[in-house]
């Protein structure tokens, strides 16, 4: 998958190299503000039950 996306990617290494990081960014820059605020009301990491 990684390889397809590589040879997808426009230009010589170096503008390769910094299109990639550039996408890597925007997707985690997306599930960051978008994605992780819409799932937090599901996902209740700080409730803690102890049982004894």
């Amino acid at each position: 998958m990684y390889l397809w996306i590589w040879r997808k990617l426009p230009g010589r290494p170096p503008t390769r190299i910094l299109t990639a990081a550039v996408l890597v960014a925007a997707v985690g820059a997306v599930l960051w503000y978008v994605v992780f605020p819409l799932l937090e009301p599901a996902v209740t990491l700080d409730e803690v039950t102890l049982r004894t």
